[in-house]
């Protein structure tokens, strides 16, 4: 146990995070010393439905939070005793899965005297890059996920400014609706990254939305309609070729949106360093589009890997141990909050 009031730096965080469908615990030494990763998984449960079900969700994540938990300190091998914090997600998410880890984190933070410190699941995504270096500021954040889609200027850390977002759908929202129309199963973006390798994405013309708005904001709802549109013409149905070219040409327009709108947000902001975090920061065209841009335009660029790019307990350790040294702390009354800005955040 480390006491940062006396200028320790390696504070020992236990860390639970439940906002959509994974129930995941994990325990981090200082900034990167990870000892334990465990995630109980949903995927099997909301497959069937073609995304998740809010409320098989909450109870899912009642019956898995206290194994993973007991695992997670286990693998660690570390007891409560030992902790100097717990962190936990407070939000943005599903309320009721929220409130679950949420429950639990504060009856451990009680029951032993630990601090409390409330995690934002999306300061948590762009967080896990400091799992891999020392990411430098200022650095443009892309934050792309099921859930969200959006542009950040991190000045420093802990201290964001919105610089664009979707006005619809969310990128990994695209990917799974448009799987589910092509009826490839659920979750639709691992499927799409797949097929799309063995695909021509020139043999299809997909829109890029808003690529020429001359602002930061992004549009998927628009290329998902075109697809549908497309995906229609073929009255018989898309042959293993034609499908493996329509999914290469949609992701194309996906990540040539995601890239040329991150290269606009360096051009805009003037910084050096790109983080690209999330879900879909996972899928292999984007991150070696990202690579090709970060090369062209001279930047540093810092994706986690794929095991911290989709939601887990790790990303909300590192962001808790940041907010904890800083001061941060939540009383009892910690509540959930479902939607929870990035920007104005500060700490």
């Amino acid at each position: 146990m480390s006491d940062p009031r006396d200028g320790g730096t390696t504070p020992l965080i236990l860390a639970v995070e439940s906002s959509c469908d994974e129930t995941a615990a994990a325990v981090l030494r200082g900034p990167r010393e990870v000892l334990s990763d465990v995630v109980a998984s949903q995927v099997a449960l909301h497959a069937e439905y073609g995304g998740v079900v809010p409320e098989l969700a909450c109870r899912a994540h009642a019956e898995a939070i206290v194994p993973v938990v007991e695992k997670a300190l286990a693998d660690a091998g570390v007891g409560l005793g030992e902790l100097d914090a717990v962190a936990v997600t407070q939000g943005p998410g599903l309320v009721g899965a929220l409130l679950v880890g949420l429950s639990f984190a504060k009856a451990v933070a009680w029951s032993r005297g630990l601090p409390l410190v409330p995690v934002n699941h999306l300061e948590a995504h762009l967080a896990a890059a400091f799992l891999e270096e020392a990411v430098p500021t200022p650095f443009v954040g892309l934050v792309v996920s099921g859930g969200h889609t959006a542009l950040y200027l991190c000045t420093r850390r802990g201290e964001y400014r919105l610089l664009g977002q979707t006005l619809d759908d969310a990128a990994g929202e695209a990917f799974d609706k448009v799987a589910k129309l092509l009826g490839l199963g659920y979750p639709g973006g691992v499927v799409i990254d797949r097929l799309a390798r063995e695909g021509d994405p020139s043999r299809f013309a997909f829109p890029r939305p808003m690529l020429r708005s001359g602002n930061l904001d992004f549009s998927f709802s628009g290329l998902k309609t075109s697809l549908r549109t497309h995906s229609e013409s073929y009255l018989k149905g898309l042959e293993p070729q034609e499908l493996a070219d329509t999914c290469a040409a949609f992701q194309e327009a996906v990540v040539d949106t995601l890239v040329t709108k991150t290269l606009q947000a360096l051009a805009h902001t003037g910084a050096a360093c790109v983080v690209a975090c999330g879900g879909v920061a996972c899928n292999s065209r984007l991150r070696e589009g990202l690579r090709t841009m970060a090369a062209a335009a001279g930047c540093h660029l810092v994706i986690p890997r794929p095991r911290y790019c989709t939601d887990n307990a790790v990303m909300v350790a590192s962001a808790g141990s940041h907010r904890f040294l800083a001061g941060v702390r939540a009383g009892s009354d910690l509540n959930a909050v479902p939607t929870w800005p990035l920007e104005g955040l500060g700490g």
